[in-house]
């Protein structure tokens, strides 16, 4: 969810909120998240924003989530850690 929150730009606030984290948690995956360089941190904008290397995460994550989907159900929007 945080990925998927990031692909366009989005404030911490909007990410804790759209990935259903409290403060702590969001502050700690995000520091995850920018050191690995899977997003990075726009300071003209205030955005944090999905990097080429995340992108590629993403995507994998959700082929993945495509290739295990049960009888034709959409894939889970959901990833262990809120990272996707």
């Amino acid at each position: 969810m945080i990925l998927q929150s990031a692909t366009t730009g989005a404030t911490k606030t909007r990410i804790m909120y759209s990935a259903y984290l409290s403060y702590a948690q969001v502050k700690e995956y995000m520091s995850f998240l920018l050191e690995r360089d899977l997003i990075r941190y726009e300071e003209g904008s205030n955005l944090y924003k999905l990097s080429e290397r995340g992108m590629k995460v993403l995507e994998a994550y959700e082929g993945i989530s495509d290739a295990i989907a049960l009888d034709g159900q959409k894939r889970v929007n959901e990833f262990p850690y809120n990272f996707a």
